[in-house]
């Protein structure tokens, strides 16, 4: 015989409407991305789960899968800037984040 028992009565209620809000922010972000990309719906779980979760994405794949709709989808979805940045073969790291440049001082430091 096999006992359910209700999570609600062992989470605290802060944590109830948490989960509550995170569904329905879940729900309403896949709507949204839904009505602009059509039959990417398992990358659109992983990317929100990813998002979700604070964690990184890379989106691999070839021209025309809509990579670069779904993130600017994403970024207007959540009221967030956009830009992006076209990689080449002979791009470099400090190409997008810039350098530090030492300047010595006779002084020191």
């Amino acid at each position: 015989m096999e006992t359910t028992i209700d999570p609600a009565q062992q989470l605290p209620p802060d944590d109830v409407a948490a989960i509550d809000q995170l569904g329905e922010t879940y729900r309403r972000f896949r709507a949204e991305l839904g009505k602009v990309i059509v039959g990417q719906d398992q990358v659109i779980e992983e990317l929100a789960i990813c998002l979700f979760a604070r964690g990184h994405a890379l989106l691999m794949g070839v021209p025309g899968l809509a990579k670069t709709l779904l993130v600017s989808s994403v970024a207007q979805t959540f009221d967030l800037s956009f830009n992006r940045i076209q990689f080449t073969p002979d791009l470099m790291p400090a190409d997008i984040t810039g350098t530090d440049i030492i300047q010595e001082s006779g002084v020191g430091g």
